[in-house]
């Protein structure tokens, strides 16, 4: 057997993956990433300079040998991982806690006491994962249609400033717990229109104009930032700020905080419309007509044409509702976490694109995806603070993570244009000897 032939058959496996195989090979690179990262924590201990060592490696002294040897390291992997993950989470373990120390209180509660689940970390985790949640989605459906939305980011920044505009001209006229729900709906709704507005742009410009959706999506994120940047220093800034934003919502135009201490900028009600957006965008995509259309132009075009399928109206709607769903994300930034809108946004919008890949493109998948990328972006502010690491060298971390887990579902995803554009081929050259045949028998 050739390599190229073992190469199609694992990639065949790969495709064919069923979802716990999936999970197990996700899981099995994230173990992979760590230890590659516990090996680069310990090479960088080893070329910086401290005064003590943060983790010493020595051999054991069997049969009361000599130790053979007592290496030192700057940094500690274990501490770097154990603030990257458990840190995001506010420190819910024990001290002592682990494979290789003895429990504290019994095996059975290996939480700590006094532990808080509502604590400010995992406010600002949830948080992240929140905004992440809709940027995923909205990735997820332009990639299920088999079209490359690379713009969500500035789909995100003009539903933000929409949304801080709509719900400031309509303040004046509620208030109290009604104004709440009315200016919610309000920054919500705006958000979404516009974001669908500016993401059905890139689908004019591919279903009527044949523009490759790659360069306008990612031209028009420029376009959108410095539009909206425009916007905003020349006809919407707050005259009392010094910075480039608009003036401040009312108190009760956000989102409540309900659980969470309302200075740690999260909201339940926000991540549970992420969370609801999820379930529905599946069922648009498994269960409606619109879905179907949608998941066969992604997966066969041609076939898709062939069924009735209007393909230009459908990569529109594709783009518009992906749009509309990165806009969500952006009022949601505005209504929850800044209460007005600021240029500056980060590229909530890009990680979008590594959420959706994580998730394999399914919008239950992306719920889980977007938990392990806010974990990662809260804990990596953990570790800068607590420990000596660079952030640099954290940043590399946080890259291996992302790239070992998401290759497998990166070539999984390749693997099924692979077998799609074979299958295609195939049907190809069965037509055209099908169609000589029946020549060849009209000339006799």
């Amino acid at each position: 057997m050739s390599v190229r032939d073992r190469a199609e058959r694992v990639l065949e496996r790969l495709v064919n993956a069923s979802g716990t195989e999936r999970f197990a090979i996700s899981f099995a690179a994230l173990v992979l990433s760590v230890a590659v990262g516990t090996a680069l924590i310990l090479i960088s201990g080893r070329m910086a300079t401290c005064q003590e060592a943060a983790f010493v490696l020595t051999h054991p002294t069997p049969f009361g040998l000599p130790r053979l040897f007592a290496m030192g390291f700057c940094y500690d992997p274990i501490a770097v991982y154990d603030r990257l993950f458990l840190g995001a989470l506010g420190d819910p373990l024990k001290q002592g806690w682990g494979p290789l120390t003895p429990f504290s209180g019994g095996p059975l509660n290996p939480f700590r006491q006094g532990y808080d689940p509502l604590n400010p970390q995992m406010a600002v985790t949830l948080r992240e994962t929140t905004i992440l949640v809709f940027t995923g989605l909205s990735v997820a459906v332009a990639f299920r249609a088999g079209i490359f939305n690379i713009g969500t980011q500035g789909q995100l920044v003009v539903g933000g400033l929409a949304s801080a505009l709509g719900v400031l001209w309509t303040a004046p006229y509620v208030s109290g717990l009604v104004g709440t729900v009315v200016l919610v709906t309000v920054g919500l709704a705006v958000g979404a229109l516009f974001g669908g507005l500016y993401g059905a742009l890139p689908g004019l410009l591919k279903a009527y104009a044949e523009a490759n959706e790659v360069i306008t999506t990612i031209m028009l994120n420029f376009v959108a930032t410095g539009v909206v940047g425009y916007l905003v220093l020349n006809h919407f800034k707050d005259p009392e700020s010094v910075a480039t934003q608009t003036r401040s919502l009312p108190d009760y135009a956000g989102f409540p905080s309900l659980v969470f201490d309302p200075r740690n900028d999260f909201s339940l009600l926000a991540l549970g419309v992420g969370l609801v957006l999820v379930f529905a965008i599946y069922y648009l995509l498994t269960q409606t007509s619109f879905g179907y259309d949608v998941r066969t132009s992604g997966l066969q075009p041609e076939a898709a044409e062939y069924g009735g399928v209007d393909a230009e109206r459908t990569v529109v709607s594709s783009f518009a509702l992906s749009g509309a769903l990165g806009g969500i994300g952006g009022a949601v930034y505005v209504l929850m976490i800044l209460g007005k809108y600021q240029t500056g946004v980060p590229a909530y919008g890009f990680d979008g694109i590594t959420v959706s890949i994580l998730a394999g493109n399914n919008p239950l998948g992306v719920g889980f995806a977007a938990l392990l990328f806010g974990v990662l972006k809260s804990g990596a502010t953990v570790v800068d603070f607590a420990t000596d690491v660079p952030p640099q060298l954290v940043s590399v971390l946080r890259g291996l993570i992302i790239l070992f887990v998401a290759m497998p579902e990166f070539f999984r995803l390749l693997g099924r244009r692979y077998y799609s554009i074979e299958e295609r081929a195939r049907r190809t050259v069965g037509k055209v000897a099908a169609d000589g045949g029946r020549g060849g028998e009209d000339d006799e």
